[in-house]
């Protein structure tokens, strides 16, 4: 009697150690579980690029500039977090840029200091410079305090032709960033020859923009020694026309200021005659005159 009770003891070891195990498990998922809320769900919080970053255009966000070294940035981040788990019952979409990664996004916004938060209402910005915690956060949207703010000029916006041109700008200057650090730490040049051959390249490219300005130039305004013969043609004959007319003008004019001339001689001719005629007349009757006295 007393062996079948040993087996059953033995028994029941392996089976009490498994659900021991299993209970740990269980703990261990449900505080899993449980620690998950206290993080913004992938689908709260949304990561803009400069692939992406257009949707924030339509609808209404709350985006936030940091950079990862950033201290007051990494003490922003669990209350945005927090903001974001919201964001879905109050109609609001939230974001986060990483300038460090989109210094695209960093010229296009012109983030001049960190941490910065953006409002934006379908394509309108407003930049966001109160309170930051949740409550504050909360009520700047559900109270719509964003429109007492003046929005961002359409001069400065991130859509704009200036703003596009400053995107580009601090790509290339991360680019060229990125070069640098590769030629000094990977293939060991010192900073100095870095520098030159930025120079050098800086000379040549715009030499060779010089070259296609000058073909392009040539080639809507050419030079006359590249012009047809058509045009020497055509313009020679209308230099032609204009020195004939011209001359025509002339010769008109010179035949006006002489029949001018002749009739002013005429004119006099016919005076002096008539001056000599009268003169003859009172000189006859002078001495028709005498004459008659003389004989009285």
């Amino acid at each position: 009697m007393a062996s079948p009770v040993r087996y059953k003891a033995t028994d029941t070891r392996p089976l009490l150690q498994f659900k021991s195990w299993q209970m740990l498990y269980l703990v261990i998922v449900v505080s899993c579980l449980m620690v998950v809320p206290v993080a913004a769900r992938p689908d709260n919080l949304k990561v803009i690029t400069d692939g992406n970053w257009e949707d924030i255009l339509t609808g209404e966000w709350m985006i936030e500039f940091f950079a990862p070294w950033c201290p007051a940035c990494q003490q922003l981040q669990a209350v945005w977090n927090e903001f974001a788990d919201w964001g879905e019952d109050m109609g609001v979409n939230i974001a986060k840029v990483d300038v460090t990664e989109q210094p695209g996004l960093s010229g296009r916004f012109i983030i001049t200091a960190l941490p910065t938060i953006y409002h934006c209402k379908d394509g309108v910005f407003r930049r966001y410079q109160g309170a930051r915690s949740k409550d504050d956060f909360l009520s700047f949207i559900d109270e719509k305090k964003w429109q007492s703010i003046e929005p961002v000029s359409s001069w400065f916006g991130p859509s704009s032709f200036l703003m596009n041109m400053m995107s580009a700008l601090f790509k290339l200057s991360m680019f060229i960033r990125q070069c640098h650090n590769y030629l000094t730490e990977q293939v060991g040049i010192p900073d100095w020859g870095s520098y030159v051959i930025f120079a050098l390249a800086t000379l040549f490219s715009g030499l060779t923009l010089g070259l296609v300005l000058v073909f392009i130039a040539d080639f809507v305004f050419p030079s006359r020694r590249f012009s047809s013969s058509a045009y020497y043609h055509k313009k020679y004959a209308v230099e032609h026309a204009r020195l004939l007319q011209q001359l025509e003008e002339e010769q008109e004019a010179d035949g006006e200021e002489e029949e001018e001339d002749e009739d002013d001689y005429g004119g006099r001719a016919d005076n002096w005659q008539t001056g000599s005629l009268s003169e003859a007349a009172v000189r006859k009757r002078a001495i028709g005159g005498g004459a008659e006295e003389t004989d009285t």
